[in-house]
């Protein structure tokens, strides 16, 4: 595992489109398709990560939570599964499954989408607003494994909060930290 910041896509970037296959569903799954009235959570994440598989409960209780508000998610995978073998489609069905994932969960083979996000860890969140413009992109709270912070969601849900009533999002957003992206 090796430890690898988010690169902190520039505020107010327009979130870039794509269309992958959702590993449950097997129905391919655009950003337009995927954008909620209020909002979208755009994560990348991963079957294999310890990083991820310490807050992926509680990344099922904030869609659960938010969906409802008006805010949509949409995960996206795009780890090496040859190498990886743990973050094939199924791999992957079966985590959002077992969790209890309730948004679609896409595989980016090419890898084209977590490039042109930018995206370097898993876990690495992307919150885009109505007008799919960047607002918020970081980590979801401070707990990784073993740091013995709580798993509360606590920097995703407030700005999820500001999100949903309108108010100003704070700048003062921090990096998501994980393992790196499996690239080819």
């Amino acid at each position: 595992m090796s430890l690898t910041l988010s690169s902190m896509m520039s505020l107010g970037t327009p979130a870039p489109d794509f269309r992958l296959p959702d590993v449950v569903s097997g129905k391919s799954v655009s950003l337009s398709e995927a954008r909620g009235a209020k909002g979208t959570v755009v994560m990348f994440i991963c079957a294999h990560c310890p990083y991820v598989i310490h807050i992926q409960e509680e990344i099922a209780n904030i869609a659960h939570y938010y969906q409802d508000k008006g805010v949509d998610f949409v995960a996206i995978s795009a780890n090496d599964v040859i190498k990886y073998p743990g973050d094939s489609p199924e791999a992957l069905r079966e985590q959002a499954l077992s969790v209890g994932f309730t948004f679609p969960y896409l595989y980016d083979e090419s890898q084209r989408v977590a490039r042109a996000y930018k995206a370097e860890c898993t876990p690495d969140f992307f919150v885009f607003d109505e007008n799919n413009l960047c607002v918020y992109r970081g980590r979801m709270d401070e707990a990784s494994p073993g740091n013995g912070k709580p798993v509360n969601g606590k920097d995703l849900r407030g700005a999820l909060d500001a999100l949903v009533l309108g108010d100003p999002i704070s700048d003062d957003q921090h990096p998501s930290m994980g393992c790196n992206i499996k690239w080819k």
